[in-house]
Formats: structure tokens, sequence, C-alpha cells
């Protein structure tokens, strides 16, 4: 289709991780599993705190809720990914494309609140553990997952919009796996704009929420210091394994967002971990810290046995 001078682009090219055929099936065979895993894993997670009566906390709620969201966002990515590296078709319509790019940072803002949401309920559950039943009421949590969805919307429909409202008429070779901001730097405009809005859409929540976890996690430590008992050493441990998901998760979206899009060679590889590596280790982290979920795994194994 053509505008005035220009020729629209109706497609744009993902040119993956490796142009190695080797590498390529390697890489396959990695994110296939990968993508099992954070079905299955995650999958679990949520037919377990369903239908366990006894994992009816608002905890267990919010890791739900993580896990649902963990299964959507690798589900955006992976899919594509996998066809791509064992057919050789980099391809991706423009359609497609801004739809890849709304959903991600739909899914992927809507998490950065959600374990936010996650740290002030560890926070209340150990500094305000009077108080903690009704601050997290079942009415108070739906709120708040529902505030996260909000939110992750109206971040992904900023984003998205910036990013419509440009014309592509030239280059659309994209140095990654997926549609996401850098698709800014092959607009046929001076998007320097642009791209500062976008970086302090995305990299001011990132470093945002980030630093409110931090916050959170040092005023449990100042909270409990000198004074810790078996339950405030089993809450600590439950913080422990929320540090680590936040390390995984907010570490490579500050590094990424919180700056104008780029195409640094490792940008690729530094996506891999919150797309993929994060939503696979928090099955882990929660199922083998928990010592309620292994014991709830291991109540459903015998009902399935029987």
């Amino acid at each position: 289709m053509t505008q005035g001078n220009f020729s629209q682009v109706t497609e744009f090219i993902l040119l993956g991780l490796s142009d190695t055929r080797e590498l390529q099936l390697l890489f396959f065979t990695l994110f296939l599993l990968a993508y099992a895993m954070v079905l299955l894993g995650n999958l679990l997670i949520i037919l377990i705190v369903r239908t366990d009566p006894k994992l009816s906390s608002p905890m267990y709620f919010l890791l739900c809720n993580l896990s649902f969201i963990d299964i959507c966002c690798t589900s955006i990515t992976a899919p594509r990914v996998l066809v791509a590296l064992l057919s050789g078709h980099k391809a991706i319509a423009f359609e497609g494309c801004m739809a890849q790019l709304f959903f991600l940072h739909f899914v992927g803002s809507s998490e950065m609140f959600l374990l936010t949401v996650m740290a002030f309920d560890r926070y209340t559950a150990i500094c305000r553990p009077l108080h903690y039943t009704a601050i997290m009421a079942r009415r108070a949590c739906w709120a708040l997952v529902a505030a996260c969805w909000a939110g992750g919307f109206v971040h992904s429909i900023v984003q998205t919009l910036l990013t419509l409202r440009l014309p592509f008429c030239g280059p659309n070779t994209i140095h990654g796996y997926f549609c996401d901001v850098a698709v800014v730097r092959l607009a046929c405009a001076d998007t320097a704009l642009t791209e500062w809005l976008m970086a302090s859409n995305s990299g001011l929540i990132s470093l945002g929420c980030f630093v409110v976890l931090v916050a959170s996690y040092a005023l449990i430590l100042a909270k409990v210091r000198g004074r810790l008992s078996r339950g405030h050493w089993k809450a600590l441990s439950t913080c422990a394994s929320h540090v680590m998901v936040v390390t995984l998760f907010f570490v490579p979206c500050i590094f990424i967002y919180l700056r104008p899009p780029g195409s640094l060679p490792s940008d690729k590889y530094v996506c891999v971990i919150y797309t993929v590596v994060s939503p696979v280790m928090n099955p882990l982290i929660y199922t083998l810290r928990s010592h309620e979920v292994k014991e709830s795994m291991w109540r459903l194994w015998k009902r399935c046995r029987a």
C-alpha cells in the first residue's frame, strides 16, 4: 500500500537469536523444554491452589494469579519463536507485531504490579499481623489484582499508540525474536521524543516497582531484626523466594527499558531472562521452598492414584 512517496511496511523480519542452523536447533530444544516447564509447572500451581482449601490465604491467591500471568507472558513469544526456529520463517505481519507488542507489555507490566502487591502482602503479614486479615480480605485481593491488570492495560495501550502513530516505510528487520519497543527505530520519522516517552513509560514503571519492592523487604528486615521467631523465619523464607523472582524479572527489564530503544547485541539475550527464565523459575522457587505447596502436591498425587 502506498501513502504519498512512502511504501507502507506490511511485515517485519525477526532475526532471532542466531543464524547458525546448529544453534537454532539447540535454541529450539531449550525453548521447547522451557515452555513445557512453564506450562506444566504453573498449571500445576493453579490446580493445587484452586483445589486445596488449605491454600486459601491471600499469598496463594496472588501466587495463582502470578502463575496465570507467567503462562500468558511466555505464550505470547514462545510459540512463534519455536515455529521460526524449526521452519526458518522469520516474518511477522505488521498487525501481528503490534499485537505482540501490546499483549507483551500488557501482561509484563501487570506482572510487575502483581509482584509489588505480593511484596505488600508479605509486609502486612509480617509487620502488621493483627490487621492482616482485615487488610488482605478476599475483596481487597480481587481489587488489587484488578488494579494490576488495569495498570498493565493503560501502560500497554500508551506504548502501542505511540508506536502506531509512526510511519513505517523503510527497513523492517528487528534484531530479536519478538516485537518490542525497539521497533520504533525502524520508523521513517524523527523518533527521539517517542523513544524518550516510551523509555520513561516502561523504564520508570520497572524502576519504580523495583524500588518499592526493595523498600518493602528492607522494612521487613528492620521490623524482625533481633526477634526472629519460627514464624518470622518462615515468612522471611517466603520473602527470599520473592527476592529471587524480583531479581530475575526486574533487573533485565530495567536494563532494557530504562533507556531509549536500541539494538545492543546483548539485548536479545537479556530478554530471554524475563520472558523465559523467570517464568520457568517461578514454579520451582515457590514449590520447592513452600512446605504447604509440597504437602498439597503429595495429597493431590495420592488422590490421583486412589
